[in-house]
């Protein structure tokens, strides 16, 4: 187990920077997650961490040692990677030990500790099978036992779960965070699914255009959001925005109604935009924010997603699922104003 550090990490392709002044502290046996969009930097970051590509400028530490300009070899890492690659001609106890193939231990030790691997991942059984006799879960289980095999000091997961299906994402999510919490080793999870993000992580790193816009713990980012792009980007459905003005009395928005509250009371009159997550909209409620016409819905079983038409463009509430309005039908969505966020109409800082 080590602890890692980014300080100033910057990476450019030609003229092009694609990574601007990554700063992150990780500590020794945490589970960090970056998160984004495509093309956000958070795999070039990853590569950077592995050796895989050299760094512009900035430095990386792993257990206080500066790795910069170590082979990924030397760097006390394993690698975990999208599309398994696992030697198909090899059996499962072949490719798992092919992660020892540098050891000096003897034959007696890497044959324990293959044993050791083998059953924390329930794999006892499948070692003498070919790649091709297992499921794609099984398959990401042999090449994580491939990078645990060595104990390396960090784990890094490019984008791992991203060619399962659904029940099998499940699954793993739940098999590597157990593993995470039975072997302890400091593990960087890269991720395009904030789902994965939120169940997995000790704290998330979200990014943007080579940026990060906000560390914290899953509970920090989705109820203290930093700004508009993680208030939309953490939470399925995504966080509703609102243009209003700040006012004496209290949000304005550009239907005319008010929204009072005294919580943002010191706030400088201005442009904002108020923000309410689908999950407290309210059909009907005390305290009336917007109407609107229904366009859509989605059942969803225990609850119904409702797309809504309002003058504000389109707002999407939670509905029972037993009893949802009709599409064609006007409702009036309601919000009780603990519930509400508050940010910045020009930079979208968050004001709450």
């Amino acid at each position: 187990m080590a602890n890692l550090a980014l300080h100033n990490l910057v990476k450019s392709y030609g003229k092009t920077e694609v990574l601007h002044g990554i700063n992150l502290e990780v500590q020794d046996g945490e589970f960090i997650v970056f998160v984004g969009p495509s093309g956000c930097g958070k795999s070039t970051t990853l590569r950077l961490i592995a050796g895989l590509e050299e760094t512009t400028s900035g430095t990386i530490v792993i257990d206080e040692r500066e790795v910069n300009n170590l082979e990924p070899k030397e760097r006390d890492i394993a690698m975990v990677f999208q599309n398994y690659a696992i030697y198909p001609h090899m059996s499962v106890k072949k490719n798992i030990a092919f992660g020892l193939r540098s050891s000096k231990a003897s034959k007696a030790a890497k044959e324990a500790r293959i044993q050791e691997v083998a059953t924390i991942l329930d794999m006892v059984n499948l070692l003498d099978r070919k790649p091709s006799q297992l499921s794609g879960g099984q398959r990401q289980r042999v090449a994580i036992g491939r990078a645990m095999v060595r104990d390396p000091a960090v784990f890094l997961f490019d984008e791992p779960l991203s060619n399962l299906d659904a029940q099998l994402r499940t699954q793993m999510r739940l098999e590597i965070k157990k593993l995470h919490q039975r072997v302890g080793n400091t593990i960087v999870f890269v991720t395009h699914d904030q789902v994965e993000a939120m169940t997995m992580a000790d704290r998330i790193v979200i990014m943007k255009d080579g940026h990060i816009q906000q560390v914290g713990t899953p509970e920090e980012v989705y109820h203290n959001p930093a700004n508009t792009f993680v208030a939309q980007f953490i939470g399925a459905p995504s966080m509703n925005l609102l243009a209003g003005e700040k006012t004496p009395d209290g949000i304005r928005l550009s239907s005319g109604r008010t929204v009072r509250t005294d919580r943002w009371a010191t706030q400088q009159p201005g442009k904002v935009q108020l923000g309410v997550r689908p999950d407290d909209l309210q059909i009907g409620g005390e305290c009336t924010l917007i109407e609107g016409q229904i366009t859509l819905r989605e059942p969803l079983g225990s609850e119904t997603l409702i797309y809504v038409s309002t003058d504000q463009g389109e707002l999407i509430a939670r509905a029972d699922g037993r009893y949802p309005p009709a599409v064609g039908e006007s409702i009036l969505l309601g919000v009780d104003p603990i519930d509400l966020y508050l940010f910045d109409a020009v930079d979208g800082k968050s004001l709450s």
